[in-house]
C-alpha cells in the first residue's frame, strides 16, 4: 500500500512539472510590454524599451524579461528574470523571492543619472500594496566609467524586510577582486581583498596584494585599515572620504621600499626615475564633485629614493661643462631626498639633496601645473675641471624635457677664468668669481 502512494505521489510530480514546463507556450505576457515600457519611462523620465517578456515554469514559476534599455543606451540589460512567491500575490505585501540581472552594463551617465531615478516623486499616489524583495543576483555585470571600466562581475545582494541589505558580495569574474558589504546598526562593515588588480579609475596602478577595512555610512566612509604590497614594496595607512555638500578626502600612508621604475610612467608618462621610495604622505581635498577634487588636492611628505637614475638630465655634466649647453644624459645617485608638497595642481620639492660617489647637490625645484620646471641647484662634482667648485646650476623646461644650466654669473665667470688662467684651474676660479660678484652684487635679488 505504501509503494503504492509513492508511485502515484511520483506520478502527480511528473505531471505538474509537466504543466509548469508546458504552461509558458500557451501564456504569453508579451502583450504587456508596451504598458511596462511606459510605466518604466514615467517613472524614470527616460526612454524604456523591453524586447520580450515571457512566463517560464521551471523550477520555479518566473517572468523573463529580455533586452532592456534605459536612456540612450546608458543601461543595457541582457535578461533579467524574476520570480515571486506565489502565495503572497493574494497578499498585500507582494513578496519576490529574486531578481537575476544577466549581462548588465552602466556607463557614467547612468551612473550620475541614478539618484535621480531614485528620487521619490512627490506627486505619485501611493500604491495599494507593498514589495519585497529577498535577493538581487548579478552576473557579468560591467561598469563603463569614463576612463576604464570594471567587470565584468558578479554580486549577490540579500534584503532585509524593509528593502534594506543584509549582506552584499561582489566577485569579479577573473578572481582578482573580491568585496563584502555587511550592514550593522546604520552603518556598513566594508572588507576589499584584491590580488594581481589594477583599479578602474585613476592611475593603472596594479597592486599585487591589496586589503582594505573599514565602516561606512550614508554621509561617509572611514577606510581605517588599508594594506597593500606594490611595485616591490608596501604601503599601509587610513583614507576617510565625505559626500555630503560636495566630496571631502583626507588621509595618510606610509610608503616603504617601492621600486618607482614602473610606477612613475603611470602618472607622467615620458618621466624615468628609477629607485626605491620611502615616505609619509598626508593629503586632503574638498570640491563640489569628485571630477573636480584633483584640483583641490593637497599632499605633502619627507621622501627617500635610493639607488636610483634620473633619465633626462645629467646634472655633473652640467655643472662640470659650464661653457655647454646640453645638460642631457641621466642622473645617477645613492640617495635623493627632500620635501614634496602638491598644492592645487603646483609642485615643490624643497630641501633637495643628491649624493652620489663624486656628485653632492641640493636645492629646490617647482612644477607649474602646465608641468614646466623652475628652480635653482646647487652642485659640486669630486672630480674633473670643478673639483672644489660649487656651481649653481638654473632649472628650467618641462617635466618630459628637463634643463640644468649654469646661470649666467657661472658661465660668465668660467668664461673670463679660462682666456685668463687657461683651462682647468683657470674655468674653476672664473667659476668661483662668478658665483662670488653674483650674490655680494644682487644675484638674488628679484629683477
Amino acid at each position: 500500500m505504501k509503494m503504492k502512494w509513492i508511485k502515484r505521489l511520483l506520478l502527480l510530480l511528473g505531471v505538474l512539472f509537466a504543466v509548469l514546463a508546458v504552461l509558458p507556450l500557451f501564456v504569453s505576457l508579451d502583450d504587456y510590454r508596451p504598458r511596462v515600457e511606459q510605466l518604466l519611462t514615467e517613472k524614470l523620465r527616460e526612454p524604456v524599451t523591453i524586447k520580450k517578456v515571457r512566463l517560464a515554469g521551471l523550477p520555479l514559476p518566473h517572468v523573463i524579461v529580455d533586452g532592456v534599455e534605459i536612456g540612450k543606451a546608458d543601461i543595457k540589460v541582457g535578461r533579467i528574470a524574476v520570480t515571486p512567491d506565489l502565495l503572497s500575490m493574494v497578499s498585500d505585501t507582494k513578496v519576490i523571492r529574486s531578481i537575476d540581472i544577466d549581462g548588465l552594463v552602466l556607463n557614467q551617465r547612468a551612473l550620475d543619472r541614478i539618484p535621480a531615478w531614485t528620487r521619490p516623486d512627490p506627486r505619485a499616489r501611493p500604491a495599494d500594496f507593498t514589495v519585497q524583495v529577498r535577493t538581487i543576483n548579478l552576473d557579468s555585470a560591467l561598469l563603463q566609467l569614463q576612463k576604464a571600466s570594471f567587470g565584468p562581475f558578479d554580486a549577490r545582494v540579500s534584503l532585509a524586510a524593509g528593502g534594506f541589505p543584509e549582506r552584499a558580495d561582489i566577485t569579479a569574474r577573473d578572481g582578482k577582486f573580491r568585496a563584502k558589504v555587511i550592514p550593522s546598526g546604520g552603518k556598513f562593515s566594508i572588507e576589499v581583498d584584491a590580488r594581481g588588480w589594477r583599479p578602474p579609475a585613476g592611475p593603472p596602478i596594479l597592486f599585487d596584494e591589496l586589503q582594505i577595512r573599514g565602516v561606512a555610512t550614508p554621509n561617509d566612509a572611514n577606510l581605517s585599515d588599508i594594506r597593500a604590497k606594490l611595485y616591490g614594496g608596501t604601503l599601509s595607512g587610513a583614507t576617510t572620504i565625505g559626500w555630503t555638500k560636495g566630496m571631502q578626502l583626507k588621509g595618510g600612508y606610509q610608503v616603504s621600499g617601492i621600486e618607482l621604475r614602473d610606477l612613475v610612467p603611470l602618472f607622467s608618462p615620458k618621466t624615468r626615475l628609477s629607485g626605491r621610495l620611502t615616505a609619509k604622505p598626508v593629503f586632503s581635498g574638498n570640491a563640489p564633485s569628485a571630477g573636480q577634487l584633483q584640483n583641490t588636492l593637497k599632499l605633502e611628505t619627507p621622501f627617500d629614493i635610493r639607488d636610483g637614475v634620473l633619465q633626462g638630465v645629467d646634472i655633473s655634466k652640467a655643472a662640470s661643462s659650464l661653457l655647454s649647453k646640453d645638460s642631457s644624459g641621466q642622473t645617477r645617485f645613492d640617495i635623493l631626498s627632500g620635501h614634496y608638497a602638491l598644492d592645487r595642481g603646483t609642485q615643490r620639492l624643497t630641501g633637495l639633496k643628491v649624493a652620489s660617489g663624486s656628485l653632492a647637490a641640493d636645492g629646490n625645484v617647482t612644477i607649474a601645473p602646465n608641468k614646466s620646471l623652475s628652480g635653482r641647484i646647487n652642485a659640486q662634482v669630486g672630480s674633473g675641471k670643478l673639483a672644489s667648485a660649487t656651481v649653481p646650476l638654473n632649472v628650467s623646461g618641462t617635466v618630459e624635457s628637463p634643463m640644468v644650466l649654469p646661470t649666467g654669473a657661472s658661465v660668465t665667470g668660467a668664461a673670463v677664468g679660462t682666456a685668463v688662467l687657461g683651462p682647468g684651474v683657470g674655468t674653476s676660479v672664473g667659476a668661483k668669481i662668478g658665483n662670488w660678484a653674483e650674490g655680494l652684487f644682487g644675484g638674488d635679488k628679484k629683477k
